[in-house]
């Protein structure tokens, strides 16, 4: 049973969500209906699977970004709440958790600024929260470890990228997040054109005598053109792994692959002169380019799953993957965002099922991506239309089992 149908048998203090007063209200402008993300990085999701407490509160609430109706989203959150705290049998832990949640439900600016779902954790001692651009389902569960499969849907094929905006006239970096507005990076070392990095007014300029001259000097030009941007773009880019999409025509495209050191930087270009196109329309299309490389790495996944099967690397049973991924021996694990198998795993990575329970709590399925996040495994949340067959979760082995 859905918490949407679960009554709390522990009564708790009734009251409605607080209302800000009309001076906290201000008048919504373009801003307001941006959606605002807080997408977790790869250590903060690692440092919430460690974390552990007797009671671990995960409330996945969707909302809408229209500013102009915040209390909506913010009385549905409450409801929540008071669902979940009717599950906390310590009253100095029920009081500790009200506490935090009030911080965030007494915020008129915290809900004026939305995404598609808001994502709670709490413990009796601290709170965090995530905006997240997906679309999640609402969810309530309390146990002793917060409930991540859902979150990490926002950073299996996360929605960002910068776009390089290149052509013999200009350049600029464009940075693309989950429906925020681009807007272009400032580079300061960026060249302004090819040919005033080349000191010329134009690249057909005549080379000076015995120079390379005519459209060997010209592409000569434009690959050292091509060359100082990667320079420029080195540091900015290291230690990010986003991916970088071109946006060119030929043959300056080929030319700056040719010197390119990004590893990010996808396959597929963004056609055209982007001079022609504004930042927002080029984000407009890299979210295709986006979609397709994503598409494309979950195809090459499923193909790999299929020959490390054959090899004895790769497994789609439960109770062998809690196994293995106990062992740390999962390299990448691939689960089915909206699955559940209620029961616990040992810490020998033994299963024992069990009935489902009238309230949510983090399940088999939840425990085994947490063992392989916390050994250092790729865990990717897809829809179960993703997997092979009708499994709920296969994993790609580091070695054989």
């Amino acid at each position: 049973m859905r918490f949407a149908e679960y009554s709390p048998c522990v009564t708790t203090r009734r009251r409605d969500p607080p209302v800000p007063p009309d001076s906290a209200r201000r008048p919504h402008d373009v801003e307001d209906f941006v959606l605002h993300t807080d997408i977790p990085t790869r250590g903060e999701i690692e440092a919430l699977a460690a974390l552990t407490d007797d009671w671990c509160v995960s409330i996945y609430t969707p909302t809408e970004s229209d500013a102009a109706d915040p209390d909506r989203n913010r009385i549905a959150f409450w409801d929540q709440v008071r669902q979940a705290l009717g599950q906390v049998t310590d009253a100095a832990a029920r009081t500790a958790l009200e506490e935090e949640f009030d911080v965030h439900i007494d915020d008129a600016e915290f809900w004026r600024y939305q995404s598609r779902t808001l994502v709670a954790l709490a413990t009796p001692t601290r709170i965090r929260t995530f905006r997240v651009p997906n679309e999640l389902n609402a969810s309530v569960t309390v146990g002793d470890r917060f409930y991540l499969k859902r979150l990490l849907r926002a950073v299996t094929f996360p929605q960002s990228a910068f776009v390089l905006a290149l052509a013999e006239g200009s350049v600029r970096l464009v940075e693309i997040t989950a429906d925020k507005p681009a807007y272009t990076v400032r580079i300061p070392g960026l060249p302004a054109n090819a040919a005033a990095h080349a000191g010329k007014s134009s690249l057909g300029d005549r080379a000076p005598k015995r120079r390379v001259q005519g459209e060997e000097g010209r592409k000569m030009r434009a690959r050292q053109y091509a060359r100082a941007i990667d320079t420029e773009l080195r540091d900015f880019l290291a230690g990010r792994h986003v991916p970088l999409i071109l946006a060119a025509t030929e043959p300056i495209d080929a030319l700056f692959r040719s010197v390119n050191s990004y590893d990010g930087l996808l396959a597929e270009s963004i056609p055209g002169n982007p001079e022609h196109a504004s930042d927002q329309e080029l984000a407009e299309r890299s979210r295709a380019v986006l979609d397709r490389h994503y598409a494309a790495q979950l195809s090459e996944l499923i193909e790999l799953l299929d020959r490390r099967r054959s090899e004895g690397r790769a497994a789609t049973d439960i109770s062998d993957l809690a196994r293995s991924a106990t062992a740390g021996a999962v390299d990448t694990l691939l689960v089915d965002i909206d699955a559940s198998v209620p029961g616990t795993v040992s810490a020998d990575g033994a299963v024992t099922f069990a009935e489902p329970e009238p309230v949510d709590a983090p399940g088999i399925l939840d425990e085994i991506s947490r063992r392989v996040l916390l050994t250092g495994g790729r865990v990717l949340a897809v829809r179960a239309e993703d997997l092979p067959g009708e499994t709920q979760i296969a994993g790609i082995l580091r070695y054989a089992a």
